[in-house]
């Protein structure tokens, strides 16, 4: 397959407070072949991720989106041309993208995928959500049967399945989700024990009544507020997953709450650990046998939300950080 012109969407202005469409610049340029040791990349789907906001306002675990920058996003992409003998036409992988259509990468930037189908779940639950999902609970949750395991943004793409592999270990499953529809989902459908709407009920009151035993292990996907009300509810040797904090991505810092971190921490001997799913690249394929032996198994379900066309990628996040989303979303390129 031949291309000549590729659509972008470039970051046109930093946010100084919400994320709006019109810090969005369409462009498009001229499709380069790859040299030596290179390759293009089709892509197919670009993840929509709530990290895409906070790399605007920083350098993080990679470098910030400035100002005229080609939007950074995860992706899954096809070869069609290649410098590097390992990889050839056809091949899909995943990489760092951003949002276009076509992506020339060096090769080792790129990690070949296999060709399973649905190709939708190598970005969710066998890609990064799935993964961050497993790493998170595996190697720093680590819950034990009949604990009680609490999980925010719950119905996200991390947190839903989160939840599901918690049900697998044996715990009670709490989640907190932002609506009525979003917590009857992740318990009539996902098999959660319990959900607290936090948009309409007192956190701490409800996380009392659902969690009479308190709680044994955090998943934090927001932070702020919600993560205070569980750290007061929170059993000794408790432990705290943190692994995001979209309280605090769209919208001016600082950041409320949480109070009472230090003084906690210390009384109750909780292990509080952040983490970046990429440590743990070595032991991917084992995880990935794992989830595909429970998605298999109907242990785990999958939900996808696949919004059409790379022109409504901006919508897609924006939307995203109010909530609209159920399971992983994903934008299709092509």
């Amino acid at each position: 397959m031949s291309a000549s012109k590729n659509r972008q969407l470039l970051l046109k202005e930093v946010p100084k407070g919400k994320l709006g469409p019109e810090h969005f610049q369409l462009n498009e340029t001229d499709v380069q072949q790859p040299g030596e040791g290179e390759v293009l990349a089709r892509v197919r789907y670009i993840s929509i991720d709530a990290a895409n906001r906070a790399w605007m306002q920083g350098t993080t675990y990679r470098a910030a989106v400035k100002a005229g920058d080609l939007m950074a996003g995860y992706a899954l992409g096809e070869v069609i041309g290649s410098g590097d003998p390992k990889y050839k036409q056809g091949d899909l992988v995943f990489g760092d993208c951003g949002w276009q259509e076509y992506a020339l990468r060096p090769a080792p930037e790129f990690t070949k995928l296999p060709a399973l189908e649905p190709v939708t779940h190598l970005l969710s639950v066998y890609g990064v959500a799935g993964l961050t999902a497993y790493f998170g609970l595996t190697d720093i949750g680590l819950p034990k049967e009949g604990e009680t395991l609490v999980i925010s943004a719950a119905a996200g793409s991390v947190g839903s399945v989160a939840g599901q592999i918690g049900k697998i270990m044996g715990c009670r499953v709490v989640g907190i989700a932002g609506s009525d529809a979003k917590c009857e989902w992740i318990t009539s459908e996902l098999g959660f024990d319990a959900a607290v709407n936090y948009k309409t009920e007192d956190v701490h009151s409800a996380l009392r009544k659902a969690c009479p035993d308190k709680i044994d292990v955090y998943f934090d996907n927001v932070g702020g507020d919600i993560l205070e009300a569980v750290l007061f509810q929170t059993n000794a040797n408790g432990r705290i997953i943190c692994c995001g904090m979209i309280s605090g991505y769209d919208g001016e810092l600082p950041l409320n709450g949480p109070r009472g971190i230090p003084g906690l921490l210390v009384v109750n001997r909780i292990l509080m650990r952040g983490f970046i799913v990429t440590d743990y690249m070595a032991k991917f394929p084992q995880a990935v046998k794992d989830l595909a032996g429970w998605v298999g198994e109907g242990k785990i379900k999958v939900r996808e939300d696949i919004v059409e066309g790379l022109e409504n990628a901006p919508q897609a996040l924006i939307g995203l950080l109010h909530g609209e989303n159920l399971g992983k979303r994903l934008v299709k390129v092509s």
